[in-house]
């Protein structure tokens, strides 16, 4: 836990920074679920961010970043030490058609800022939840199109509180990764090398997969989007449905029966009944196909206290 005087401290160093604690965060995540943060840090510039790394290295207090809570679970037990909330740095603008966003911003309000500003190469992203940050993170990708396509360049803190550049080519980019946890980096802001388009074309594009993805995935419920990662020539949904799996239910957690990609929370589920659901699926296949289901989505947090 973190005691008073920290708070304090941190409360110091972030005076326009909202700082909350004891704080639910279930109410920051697409799956509605998790335990409590002890220090929830809400930075508004990107100066308060790079001082809140700095402030928990040389504290010693663990760190953990959290976007727009879209391809995470977190775990009953919370997150113990601080909980550094993005959200709040979502300014994007365009330079010279390169589109460039906070991290905190939703990578769908990219992809619609990009389309009013008639550049094309973000389309691929309208449909894809969570943040700039988070989509860095994990080079996401949709329809044929990923991150990698049209990242030119990262602002980034260091663990120790130092702000550098990297362009994309340092990030080692590759499917649903990047190098950004393992190097001790935390972006903060995504240069978009875009080309100019039409409206028209930009916006039929973006509608056609916009309505693909309302008619296949199950947005009517809580999820963290697609579990498991493509296993290598293969589809980890028809794996789950060729294994009967669609339907199984755990708790409040069920793999969907739309879309077998997706667990879906459909009775407040708790992170342990959505974590039970994957365990199964990742077995079954497994025994049924010999085929390992590599998770997609992050698992943060503490376990429940037994």
């Amino acid at each position: 836990m973190i005691n008073q005087k920290a708070i304090n401290e941190l409360r110091s160093i972030l005076p326009a920074a909202e700082v909350k604690i004891n704080a639910p965060l279930h109410e920051h995540t697409y799956t509605r679920m998790g335990g409590k943060a002890d220090v929830l840090v809400f930075p508004k510039t990107i100066e308060d961010a790079r001082a809140a790394v700095e402030y928990a290295y040389h504290s010693s207090y663990p760190l953990t970043i959290l976007g727009k809570g879209s391809n995470v679970i977190i775990q009953d037990g919370g997150i113990r030490g601080i909980v550094l909330n993005l959200s709040s740095l979502d300014h994007i603008h365009e330079s010279d058609k390169k589109v460039i966003a906070q991290s905190g911003a939703r990578i769908i309000d990219a992809s619609e800022f990009a389309l009013d500003q008639k550049l094309t190469g973000l389309e691929f992203a309208c449909g894809i939840p969570g943040s700039v940050g988070g989509a860095v993170y994990m080079n996401a990708g949709a329809y044929g199109g990923e991150i990698a396509d049209c990242l030119e360049s990262v602002l980034a803190v260091t663990k120790e509180g130092k702000l550098i550049s990297l362009t994309a080519d340092q990030l080692d980019l590759s499917y649903r990764h990047s190098n950004v946890e393992e190097n001790g980096l935390l972006v903060l802001e995504a240069t978009f090398q875009l080309k100019d388009g039409h409206y028209d074309e930009i916006k039929a594009i973006m509608d056609d997969l916009t309505e693909k993805r309302e008619t296949k995935q199950p947005l009517e419920y809580p999820s963290c989007g697609s579990v498991f990662k493509r296993p290598p020539g293969l589809f980890a949904g028809k794996l789950i449905q060729d294994s009967e799996l669609q339907g199984t239910r755990i708790g409040g957690a069920e793999v969907s029966k739309k879309h077998a990609g997706f667990i879906v929370n459909i009775d407040n589920a708790t992170a342990t009944d959505y974590l039970n659901v994957i365990h199964h699926v990742q077995q079954t296949v497994k025994d049924k196909f010999g085929v390992d289901l590599e998770r997609e989505v992050r698992v943060i947090g503490e376990p429940p206290e037994a």
